[in-house]
């Protein structure tokens, strides 16, 4: 099942200059990632930023997983001998 990051992200121009943020807030994807790859838990980013929920930590999580598959190259399988 694939999740409708729009419902959850926005992107303009006049909001943080274009970065996709939590859509009605001004916390940007990067920045959850960001606390996220700091060790932060859910619960930390929730009280760091009030205005959002955990499905949109969740949001994040799944979308930065999604567009890692898509830009990371797999390397060849190596011959057996």
């Amino acid at each position: 099942m694939q999740m409708d990051y729009e419902q959850h992200f926005a992107r303009d121009r006049r909001i943080c200059g274009g970065e996709p943020v939590i859509r009605g807030t001004r916390v940007t994807v990067r920045t959850i990632l960001a606390s996220q790859a700091a060790g932060d838990r859910i619960e930390d980013i929730l009280a760091d930023f009030p205005t959002i929920r955990e499905e949109h930590v969740r949001a994040v999580i799944a979308f930065a997983a999604s567009s890692a598959a898509e830009d990371v190259p797999i390397p060849d399988i190596p011959a057996v001998k």
